[in-house]
């Protein structure tokens, strides 16, 4: 979720991955994570991330 809004710097993702690595495919997989918290924004806030979550499902 921390790519969702922007993300952190580098640093912090460098870090992150020594600490704890990423699973293989991560990359693949870090849109349908951030599915669940776009359609809570959808819900609370309207329709202006409609489009992000469209743009998710049609890949899958």
């Amino acid at each position: 979720m921390s790519l969702l809004f922007g993300g952190f710097s580098n640093i912090f993702y460098t870090t992150y991955n020594e600490v704890y690595p990423l699973q293989k495919g991560f990359n693949n997989r870090k849109d349908i994570y951030n599915l669940y918290p776009l359609l809570i924004h959808l819900n609370l806030f309207g329709k202006s991330y409609l489009q992000s979550i469209k743009t998710i499902v049609s890949q899958f």
